[in-house]
């Protein structure tokens, strides 16, 4: 038996006892409930004793009844800490902290790419990017387009499509960048800023 299915045991086993407790704490009567829930009598009880799985049809009611949030009926585990404590990882210069836990799917990371004039050697992958200025301002060469992104400006892109991003050689630049699969796109478009 995997962790998880056992975990998910743990929890059910432990909601009839609960559900039990916090009725009881509220001087509530098995036929009070049924009433103020449209649930029956004997499936409260059995819900209460165990003999019946809690399934979201039964509960919310039941938390609705009692004024609680449906977690502390289910006594739902704590969410973990949330705060991601990536190490940065430097490549080619440019320095990239990861901002997501969990490999595949969509991936963020901030990244610091140091003052430099570098020649775009654009390149082509499977996926699609989505770039966040916060710093400085970014050189994004995407086709045949050559645009320069400042603070608080965004780009998306299919990285099929040929491209690069760096400094522009005026200083260094700081950005978000998200890359997903292709089909996990963005709906914030830079467009070239005409002269």
């Amino acid at each position: 038996m995997s962790d998880t299915v056992q975990q998910t045991d743990e929890v059910l086993a432990e909601v009839g006892p609960r559900l039990r407790r916090i009725r009881k704490e509220r001087g509530a009567t098995l036929a009070g409930l049924s009433q103020a829930t449209g649930i029956s009598v004997s499936t409260l009880s059995r819900l209460e004793s165990g003999l019946r799985k809690p399934s979201l049809e039964l509960l919310l009611p039941i938390a609705r009844a009692h004024h609680v949030a449906l977690d502390e009926l289910v006594g739902a585990p704590p969410v973990g800490d949330p705060r991601v404590r990536a190490r940065p990882i430097v490549r080619h210069g440019r320095t990239y902290w990861p901002l997501t836990r969990q490999p595949g799917g969509l991936q963020a990371f901030k990244v610091l790419v140091p003052q430099g004039s570098l020649e775009p050697e654009p390149r082509t992958h499977e996926g699609y990017e989505w770039l966040y200025v916060l710093a400085g301002r970014l050189r994004v060469v995407l086709g045949q387009h050559d645009v320069v992104l400042s603070a608080g400006e965004a780009a998306e892109f299919d990285t099929r499509v040929p491209h690069w991003f760096g400094s522009t050689g005026e200083g260094p630049v700081e950005f978000l960048s998200l890359f997903g699969p292709q089909g996990e796109r963005m709906h914030v478009r830079a467009r070239p800023s005409r002269s």
